[in-house]
């Protein structure tokens, strides 16, 4: 399911009027949820959030913050809520990348799992202690900034330089998961995805909250962009930014041909994809997309595609940092909070 356009204009237009008593309502309920005190674990626990329904890149955000850690002798534990599968409402589930799909997990998960032992389950509590018991030295949650459940010592919340947090209001007149005020004081730092004016709108507020901020992109790792640029492909996404996708694939040299998007977390068919196949076929161009629809293409087997024609092809991309050190220095001060109250090695 596709967010409204409305959501996504800087002002409150008629729709959007039209809902505000009830996202009154939902926002007032929503600021008293995330004030709500939550469960320690005796280790340094890390969320990676935004502020609105939707993405803006948190699982690459959670996945480059991953490589750090691990880089400094961490073993982090990722924590995701497994949106729209089978393990998203029960006991909490360790992604075994052999036996398990995305249907099973989540396929966000199915990406973290690759990097770092991953949990799914939508009580973190209960998924952080699993993590324990299986010897983490760090939780790292892939979304959750709303969710007081498990108190956080550190809360990076990435914001979409070019949509930023749309009208401003709460849902479901808006993007909003809570009032920005409320939000915002749960924040640690802001980082911004991407130049636009929203985004930077969005930093003048997260600076004058004395809220440090990082500026990222997307990017795709040298070895993938080389073997694309200068080369004609057909783009799909299934994913809450597709063009955030494809401006990454321009960026490189290569020449779309075409685009088609789907919604978020869109589970395909074999007819979608054979449909595509051929398009890019007409169009003389290789048929691309993200590992995050990747993973949910695998669902229909080793026949994901029709056999005639050239399958899929999937694109790595990876958000990159300008901050670094100061990203590093608010990292390492959020673990010795964590260490604190428990025993961490020396990482």
């Amino acid at each position: 399911m596709r967010p409204p356009a409305f959501w996504w204009q800087p002002a409150a237009g008629p729709a959007a009027r039209l809902l505000e008593p009830l996202s009154w309502l939902y926002g007032k309920a929503a600021a008293g949820r995330i004030r709500r005190p939550g469960t320690r674990l005796p280790l340094p626990v890390i969320c990676v959030g935004n502020f609105v329904a939707g993405g803006a890149g948190k699982t690459p955000a959670a996945l480059a913050l991953g490589q750090r850690l691990i880089a400094r002798g961490e073993r982090p534990f990722f924590l995701s809520r497994g949106y729209r599968s089978a393990a998203e409402h029960g006991a909490p589930v360790l992604v075994d990348l052999a036996r398990h799909q995305a249907a099973d997990v989540g396929d966000e998960p199915m990406l973290l799992a690759r990097l770092a032992p991953t949990i799914v389950g939508a009580d973190r509590v209960a998924a952080g202690r699993l993590a324990m018991a299986n010897a983490a030295s760090l939780l790292i949650l892939d979304d959750g900034l709303q969710n007081p459940a498990l108190e956080k010592d550190l809360r990076l919340v990435l914001v979409d330089g070019e949509t930023g947090i749309g009208n401003g209001l709460c849902l479901p007149a808006g993007p909003l998961r809570a009032p920005l005020a409320s939000q915002m004081d749960l924040a640690s730092a802001v980082i911004i995805v991407g130049k636009g004016a929203a985004g930077a709108s969005l930093a003048m507020r997260a600076g004058a909250a004395d809220r440090p901020i990082i500026n990222a992109e997307f990017v795709i790792p040298p070895e993938a962009a080389a073997s694309l640029a200068g080369r004609s492909v057909f783009a799909f996404a299934g994913i809450a930014l597709p063009r955030k996708f494809y401006a990454s694939l321009a960026a490189v040299g290569a020449v779309i041909a075409g685009v088609k998007d789907f919604p978020d977390h869109h589970m395909y068919s074999f007819r979608e994809v054979s449909a595509l196949q051929r398009r890019a076929r007409d169009c003389e161009a290789t048929l691309v997309t993200t590992e995050k629809d990747f993973v949910r293409l695998s669902l229909l087997g080793p026949h994901m595609a029709d056999p005639a024609l050239p399958a899929p092809v999937a694109v790595p991309v990876a958000l990159k940092f300008t901050e670094d050190l100061l990203l590093d220095e608010i990292v390492a001060a959020a673990r010795a909070r964590g260490c604190s109250r428990g025993s961490c090695g020396s990482g």
